[in-house]
């Protein structure tokens, strides 16, 4: 054993260089053929070749050699790495055989049909198939054992799931040192497959068995080999290796998979994303990129959660150049950057300005002219907008109407809005802001640009989410503050939400409402203690979870549609569309320069009752009712004129195009 490092430092050595390694399996192959060639002719004559039969033996090496060469070299063998030697390699390596063997034998009975021995065919035939084949599997081994016993200390395993998957996870354990464990056992819930061997290691039981089996054999980790696993089967997993005091960590799932990089160099821990377990998005790449190909995008908010991954999607579909329009310089800076690591082609423009600057915009627009844009700039955080509603307002409504009416005045032909579950039925200022810019999207689709908007729900992991905040109050060591032991929410990842926003923008002919398919809703609490476990600690012991109280403006859960909402199927299954009667522009604009006075006199209770006109689900929030009570106890001067004025009086208007007057 002390000349395997020495052996593992040769293959190391010669396997360096691509040419080298190339040159070094021609040259193996080609020693094997010879041996099989002489060694077939030796055994036909017990080792005594007579002095006649030379010339046939080294014509018939000749031919061999030749055919072999050119055979192997047309099934691919002269390239493959004989570390991943398997059975597809072994298939191949018994087809090349036959050929090279075959048209070697109508070549040699051609030239000698009388006097060639017609045994020393099958002879040569059977030894280059068990040399090409050992040979290559011998390697393999030699590089594993090698590898295993030049790694220094491995910790000892379990993989969770005897299926494909966890078969090639033992693969690539064993033949990647620096991942460090040896696998011990397979751990899998199927009965049947108890005892039975996989690759040489026995499948040692259930689920429910872990924790006795992990003491037993010593186990400090437990590798979970289910890509396609479910959340609940994820967070059963999780739970009884939690029990069984060891660290778990998981395969990336299908569509995370890299080709071509090894499995093990992919094994990560297990995130809160796997407990929900959201399927994969399937994306109709040839529409979406017969829409962004080429052509000119736009992002504003484009450095936020939902925005700056917007971002990374579209580069991906080579886009004749991508504005990024951000009023947060740093974040716009790092977004930038980021970028340009990441796809170094990309014709990419940083913008700082905000929606509610309409010469910056116009001044963006005419410099760019982008054809396609995606409207993610918004103020989202409820309890916040709740104490600044004329700022949601100015964002929200009025920025949206903004960045909407310009892409019109310059002629973009996409304009797709980020909505919100919150407004539908609406109990904050957020939701209702965020209802209104659905209307005003709707309201400026008249045969020109597409305008559509998407609506969902909470995304795992976006700034400001209940996610980070949960992990950072675990890393301090608690106590988890839920609001309440009820409230649920619909829950998505980043990258999903950003393709399905991609994928509606191409679905609709204008005015639509998306919405995506969010799953079932999700306790809070129960994500609290799902993140506990999942940091390895028990919830209710090591780490408290408190109940604080329903926040301003928040609902127990969140809805997807309204009740007078038709529901329509699309062509992707996880995304719908509401179909329905949209209010005309002109009454948009009024309504939307009430908004605008009550903002700029600072008119609260004008902007919730403007608000409750256009939206007449929407109920304000117990702190919103309380302000306004407030308010009409004690009324502040001059506050009945500005209020008859915005409800009853003239009104300024809003900025007008002529295109758009005719709406």
């Amino acid at each position: 054993m002390r000349s395997l490092p020495k052996l593992a430092n040769f293959f190391t050595g010669v396997f360096r260089g691509r040419l080298a390694y190339i040159c070094t399996i021609r040259t193996a192959q080609l020693f094997c053929f010879l041996i099989a060639g002489i060694t077939a002719f030796l055994l036909r004559f017990e080792f005594s070749i007579p002095r006649e039969m030379l010339p046939a033996l080294w014509i018939g090496t000749g031919v061999w050699v030749l055919a072999k060469v050119v055979a192997f070299h047309l099934f691919g063998l002269g390239r493959g790495m004989w570390r991943y030697f398997n059975t597809r390699d072994l298939l191949n390596v018994a087809k090349a055989n036959v050929v090279a063997s075959s048209i070697a034998a109508v070549a040699i009975l051609t030239a000698y049909p009388a006097s060639f021995p017609r045994s020393v065919l099958i002879v040569d035939f059977l030894i280059s198939l068990l040399l090409s084949a050992g040979v290559r599997a011998a390697t393999r081994m030699a590089l594993e054992v090698a590898s295993r016993t030049t790694s220094g200390r491995q910790d000892r395993a379990f993989i969770y799931g005897g299926g494909a998957a966890g078969a090639l996870l033992l693969s690539e354990v064993r033949q990647n040192a620096a991942f460090g464990h040896v696998v011990c056992g397979f751990i899998d819930d199927d009965g049947n497959k108890r005892g039975m061997l996989i690759n040489g290691v026995p499948v040692l039981g259930g689920g429910t068995e872990l924790p006795q089996l992990a003491q037993a054999h010593q186990v400090r980790s437990v590798l979970i080999a289910i890509p396609s696993a479910t959340g609940g089967q994820m967070t059963r997993i999780v739970r009884q290796c939690h029990a069984a005091g060891v660290a778990v960590r998981t395969m990336p799932s299908l569509a995370e998979m890299v080709a071509g990089r090894p499995v093990a160099r992919q094994i990560r821990e297990v995130a809160v994303e796997d407990i929900l377990g959201r399927e994969p998005v399937e994306l109709d790449r040839r529409r979406i990129s017969g829409r962004l190909c080429g052509r000119v995008a736009m992002v504003t908010g484009a450095a936020g959660s939902i925005g700056s991954e917007l971002c990374a999607q579209i580069a991906r579909f080579e886009p004749a150049a991508l504005i990024a329009f951000e009023i947060s310089e740093s974040a716009l800076f790092h977004l930038e950057r980021g970028l340009q690591e990441r796809f170094p082609a990309l014709t990419f423009h940083a913008e700082i300005g905000s929606v509610q600057n309409v010469e910056r915009l116009r001044e963006v627009f005419r410099r760019h002219a982008p054809s396609v844009v995606y409207h993610a700039a918004a103020y989202k955080h409820v309890p916040l907008m709740e104490k600044h509603a004329f700022e949601a307002i100015e964002n929200n409504v009025l920025g949206t109407y903004n960045v909407a009416r310009i892409a019109a005045e310059f002629a973009a032909e996409d304009f797709v809005l980020i909505s919100s579950d919150k407004a539908v039925r609406p109990t904050n200022i957020m939701g209702a802001t965020k209802r209104v810019a659905e209307m005003v999207i709707r309201s400026f689709q008249n045969g020109g640009p597409r305008y559509v908007s998407v609506r969902f729900g909470n995304v795992l992991g976006s700034n400001g989410s209940v996610v980070p905040i949960f992990q950072k109050q675990i890393a301090a060591g608690g106590p988890v503050t839920v609001t309440h032991p009820e409230m649920q929410r619909y829950f998505m990842t980043i990258p999903e939400a950003a393709q399905l926003v991609l994928q509606a923008s191409v679905m609709g002919r204008g005015g639509e409402i998306f919405v995506l398919n969010m799953g079932a809703p999700v306790r809070i609490v129960d994500l609290a203690r799902q993140l506990i476990l999942l940091s390895g600690l028990n919830p209710g012991e090591d780490i408290r979870i408190e109940f604080t109280g329903i926040r301003p403006g928040e609902k127990l859960c969140e809805e997807l549609q309204l009740s007078g909402e038709r529901t329509l199927p699309t062509g992707h299954e996880k995304i719908s569309v509401f179909a329905g009667a949209a209010l005309p522009f002109e009454q948009i604009v009024r309504h939307l320069a009430r908004l605008r006075n009550a903002c700029e006199t600072r008119d609260l209770r004008s902007v919730v009752r403007e608000l409750e006109r256009m939206v007449p689900d929407y109920a304000p929030g117990e702190n919103l009712s309380a302000q306004l009570a407030a308010l009409e106890s004690v009324p502040m001067a001059g506050d009945l004129a500005r209020l008859a004025t915005a409800v009853s009086g003239p009104v300024s208007a809003l900025p007008v195009e002529s295109g758009l007057s005719a709406q």
